[in-house]
C-alpha cells in the first residue's frame, strides 16, 4: 500500500494487482470527502482482477490539497497511470469518483478500457445548504448525511463510520469536492463514450436518484444498468456481495 510521488503530487493507493489477470487493471475512485475505504475488500479483492483502490489528493492518505474540479482530479489518475505504467485501466467510480471516470472516457478516451459507474450522474448538482453551510458547520452537514447517504436498512455502524470518516477529510477538501460536484456537467456528451460501461444504481438512492443511472445508460453506448434493490447512496458498502458479483459478471461477459 505505497505512497508515491506522480507528476501532479503525491498519491496513496491500496494495491491489489494480480501477478496474471485476464482484465485490464481495475482503478476504485471514491467520491466527495470519502477514501479508498469506500470501497470494500469484496471490492478491493475481486478475484481474478488488478485492482488499485486510490486516495485522491487530500483525501485518506494522500497529502496536499485537494481538487475545485472534476478535471483536475481525472488529471491525478492519469498521472497514477502513467507512474504505474499502465496503458489502459477500467475506472470504476462512485458518486464524485463517477464523474471522474466519465470526464477520463471522454477526454481522455486511450486510456479507458471500461467505466464502471455507481451511484453517479452525468450531471451532480448539489444542495445550496451543503455549498454554503458545509465550512462552517461540517458536523451538521455530515449529520445529515447518516439519513441522506444509506438506504433505509443500513445499520447504524456503517452510518456512524461514514459520519467520521467524512468528517476525517479537511472540510475545505470535502467543500471542493462539492464545489467540483456541481459544475460536473456531461450531459450532453454522454453519446461520446465510447468504452463499454457498467452502470450500477440504489432504488434508495436520495444523493443520485436511480434516474441518474437510467439516464446514463439510456445516453451510453455499450452499457449495462444493474439495481441494487433497497440500495443507498453507499450501496458497495452496504450490499458489497451483490455489487462485487454484478462488476465480476460484467468483467468476465464484457472484458475477456
Amino acid at each position: 500500500m505505497p505512497l508515491i510521488e506522480t507528476t501532479t503530487g503525491s498519491l496513496f493507493f491500496a494495491d491489489h494487482r494480480a501477478a496474471e489477470s485476464p482484465y485490464p487493471p481495475v482503478v476504485l475512485v471514491h467520491g466527495a470527502g470519502g477514501s479508498h475505504l469506500d470501497w470494500p475488500p469484496q471490492l478491493r479483492r475481486l478475484p481474478k482482477a488488478s485492482v488499485i483502490a486510490v486516495d485522491l489528493p487530500g483525501h485518506g492518505k494522500s497529502p496536499g490539497p485537494g481538487r475545485n474540479s472534476v478535471s483536475a482530479y481525472a488529471a491525478d489518475i492519469i498521472a497514477l497511470l502513467d507512474l504505474l505504467k499502465i496503458p489502459q485501466a477500467i475506472i470504476a467510480g462512485h458518486s464524485m469518483g463517477g464523474a471522474i471516470a466519465q470526464t477520463m472516457a471522454l477526454d481522455h478516451t486511450g486510456r479507458v478500457a471500461g467505466l464502471i459507474l455507481v451511484g453517479t450522474g452525468a450531471r451532480l448538482r448539489v444542495h445550496p445548504d451543503i455549498l454554503q453551510r458545509f465550512l462552517a458547520e461540517p458536523e451538521a452537514i455530515a449529520a445529515l448525511f447518516k439519513d441522506w447517504m444509506w438506504g433505509e436498512n443500513a445499520p447504524d455502524s456503517l452510518r456512524q463510520t461514514g459520519y467520521e470518516q467524512l468528517l476525517k477529510t479537511p472540510p475545505e477538501v470535502t467543500h471542493g469536492d462539492y464545489h467540483a460536484c456541481n459544475v460536473f456537467d456531461v450531459m450532453e456528451r454522454l453519446g461520446q463514450i465510447t468504452a463499454p460501461t457498467l452502470i450500477i444504481g440504489g432504488t434508495a438512492d436520495k444523493m443520485t436518484p436511480l434516474k441518474y443511472a437510467a439516464h446514463l445508460q439510456t445516453h451510453i453506448p455499450n452499457s449495462q444498468l444493474v439495481t441494487v434493490e433497497g440500495g443507498g447512496h453507499m450501496m458497495a458498502l452496504e450490499q458489497p456481495e451483490l455489487v462485487a458479483q454484478a462488476i465480476q459478471d460484467w468483467l468476465t461477459s464484457r472484458c475477456v
